[in-house]
């Protein structure tokens, strides 16, 4: 049996307000919200964070390799999708997800009241109990362009076990 080892990933997104009208998803859950984020997906920027800290903590190159912006096959994909995939290439590498931490940025609009959803989604598509997911937000003080009001960002961590590769001559 192999050695398991820790290993943690960093995952950072962010998308502006669309112009048209569109779904506000966040963590794999509708915000009821005037403005939808613009992207080739459903813009999910946490969702896109997360999937994106997996894939750094096992090593693996980040979304835009496995889901290409210009590729029609990802238009208006749920990332909940896309969080799965990432889980999936964990898993083929004999490796699980432990856990993940997130933090979102926005002005607007009050996202607390959807933690629980978005952990309980997000727990879902990772494999894991959401107890295991932690999910939070806060605002950027009204400083810079998610200050006013322009977009939301998202921060991920993620930890994962491993497999422990053998040490190369």
């Amino acid at each position: 049996m192999n050695t398991m080892i820790a290993l943690t990933g960093l995952g950072y997104d962010i998308h502006r307000f669309a112009e048209a009208p569109r779904p506000l998803m966040l963590g794999g859950v509708h915000i009821p919200s005037a403005r939808g984020l613009d992207g080739h997906s459903d813009a999910d920027v946490l969702c896109h964070a997360v999937a994106d800290a997996l894939l750094g903590a096992a090593g693996l190159p980040d979304i835009g390799f496995w889901f290409p912006p210009g590729d029609p096959a990802c238009k208006d994909i749920s990332s909940l999708d896309i969080v799965a995939k990432a889980v999936s290439l964990i898993r083929e590498r004999e490796g699980r997800v432990v856990n993940v931490d997130s933090s979102l940025i926005a002005e607007a609009p009050r996202i607390s009241p959807y933690l629980e959803q978005m952990k309980n989604a997000l727990g879902s598509a990772l494999g894991i109990s959401a107890a295991r997911v932690g999910v939070k937000a806060t605002t950027n003080e009204q400083l810079g362009a998610l200050g006013r009001r322009e977009g939301i960002a998202a921060f991920a961590v993620a930890s994962i076990l491993m497999p422990e590769e053998e040490p190369q001559p």
